[in-house]
């Protein structure tokens, strides 16, 4: 490593997923000098576009695939060129009832409509009459949460007083969430179709003392005040290039397929950040590093232990259609039970179920899963041949599949074909009969577990939100809580510090990340600015 590196910048941005575009782009616009490394080919990270099958022109969202927690703010200050489409459809739920092929089916623009799907599935109007009070009562402390996301972090006590909801808060941030589902709700469908925001990439159970679950849960029900996912216009890809576009356009330089190899610095003055290129090795100085990678990332680069791997905990399943398979429940048009989310196998005992199974090392016999077709919103992912056979994409996620499960090779084929079984279940017809082929005539299908995640985009056991997620306020030692920001300073006020003073995060693994929201590398440009202007 040279000691005298040859080029300085002010910020230099580790990683060019999301996160560090955004960052890049507030503080190029500030007028400081920053330089973002990528390891990969090409930027964007997780939030991706990409043709997956040979010969099939579909651009597909491989990795993530919705947006909740962009803010609006940072979509107008960085002058983003995005169009997310909200989903009229919030949800169907196929089951069986007294042996005949029934579902819920959630119609946000059609309450009335919800409500008689709900009188049909149970028999009276207890449950959708309790599903408007939860619903009523998240979204009104979405709307008092989400604003302090792109502020300082507040503490425990200001945010309780910012809810100003005592029984609110006692059940999303006192209690176990599944001691308030119980309490709420008696259906078991209707339990397990709220409990699944809970669970999404987090393998946990509804009773976790720890609280994982409601930590989940309430960054998957507070995105932008109102809960709602939607899909990206274009693919995840359209979200990298809008952020990149504003990087580039502010002055900032990214530089793809350099890989950083050590962050070295004592913590004050300035860093220096190596790292492998095509042409060999290089090292720059930085007043700022900006890490847009996991904690245990950041620790191996600067030489600390990282501590326990995190653990990813699902199986990410992309499919190219030829067309929509056809349900068992022929009350519901597939083009409507598809456009939102379709769950499968979520019940909340089959929740309860699958999680017992996967902690004792099998891969769940009736494995929990969701499912979506990006193109009934958005056919523009796909080429005109495509658009004219009728094809249609579909993404399955599914739940409780953490990487320990992937240790075995075999592993992977048993998921994928179980989850497959499950939706073919609740088909009319089975849905490889429906898959579209690539140009060798092999089904369009690809399965994504952990253990891949990790390989093909640098996440530490395929965490998607790089670590276990955190309540959005500072870490309070009066319930116990170990402080993970040390020190009185703008990172820290931030919520973005490490302990070293000069390197901060700016990922999904910084407080208030997990999920593509923009929200840390807003937040890590804010604190750098701060410390600048003192």
């Amino acid at each position: 490593m040279s000691a005298h590196p040859s080029l300085r910048y002010d910020a230099v941005i580790v990683g060019g997923g999301h996160n560090g575009l955004v960052a890049a782009a507030y503080l190029a616009r500030a007028g400081l000098r920053v330089l973002v490394l990528e390891r990969l080919p090409h930027v964007g990270g997780a939030a991706v576009s990409a043709r997956a099958f040979p010969g099939v022109d579909a651009r597909l969202s491989r990795y993530s695939y919705l947006v909740s927690l962009l803010p609006h703010q940072v979509v107008r200050d960085l002058g983003l060129r995005l169009d997310l489409r909200r989903r009229r459809i919030t949800s169907y739920t196929p089951t069986l009832r007294d042996g005949k092929p029934t579902g819920l089916l959630v119609d946000a623009a059609d309450p009335g409509r919800t409500r008689e799907s709900f009188r049909a599935l149970t028999g009276t109007e207890r449950e959708w009459e309790a599903w408007q009070r939860f619903y009523g009562m998240t979204g009104q402390v979405a709307r008092r949460v989400f604003p302090t996301l792109t502020g300082p972090l507040p503490s425990r006590a200001e945010l309780r007083r910012r809810v100003a909801d005592d029984a609110a808060w006692e059940a999303l941030f006192e209690r176990p969430l599944g001691e308030t589902i119980e309490r709420t709700f008696a259906d078991d469908l209707v339990r397990g179709v709220v409990l699944t925001d809970a669970l999404i990439g987090t393998f946990t159970h509804a009773h976790d003392a720890s609280l994982l679950q409601n930590r989940c849960f309430l960054y998957h029900v507070i995105g932008n005040g109102t809960g709602d996912w939607d899909v990206p216009v274009g693919g995840m890809g359209a979200v990298t290039d809008s952020l990149a576009g504003a990087a580039l356009a502010a002055g900032a330089e990214i530089r793809t397929g350099c890989e950083v190899t050590a962050v070295a610095t004592a913590g004050v003055g300035d860093a220096e950040v190596s790292y492998r290129h095509r042409d060999g090795e290089a090292t720059v100085a930085a007043g700022r590093v900006l890490v847009n990678a996991a904690p245990a990332t950041l620790a191996r680069l600067l030489g600390d232990d990282p501590g326990p791997a995190p653990e990813g905990a699902q199986l990410k399943v992309n499919m190219v259609l030829r067309r929509l398979p056809r349900l068992r429940d022929v009350s519901v048009d597939p083009r409507e039970a598809f456009t939102g989310t379709f769950h499968i196998a979520e019940g909340y005992r089959q929740l309860e179920t699958a999680y017992a199974e996967a902690a004792a090392g099998r891969v769940p016999s009736a494995p929990p899963s969701e499912i979506y077709c990006h193109t009934l919103s958005d056919p523009s992912i796909l080429g005109p041949e495509a658009i004219r056979q009728g094809f249609q994409t579909l993404t399955l996620f599914g739940l409780h599949m953490p990487a320990r499960l992937f240790a075995d090779p075999a592993a992977k084929e048993r998921a994928l074909a179980s989850s497959l079984a499950r939706l073919d279940a609740v088909l009319a017809e089975p849905i490889a009969d429906c898959l579209a082929t690539d140009r060798e005539g092999r089904p369009c299908l690809e399965a994504k577990t952990p253990l891949d995640l990790e390989r093909e985009v640098g996440l530490p056991g395929g965490h998607i939100f790089h670590r276990d997620l955190s309540f959005p306020f500072a870490a309070d030692e009066a319930v116990g809580e170990t402080a993970q920001d040390p020190g009185d300073s703008p990172a820290a006020r931030w919520g973005v510090a490490t302990d070293r003073p000069n390197v901060l995060l700016c990922g999904a693994g910084a407080i208030r990340g997990g999920g593509v929201s923009g929200i840390p590398g807003h937040n890590a440009a804010q604190a750098v600015l701060e410390d600048r202007a003192r």
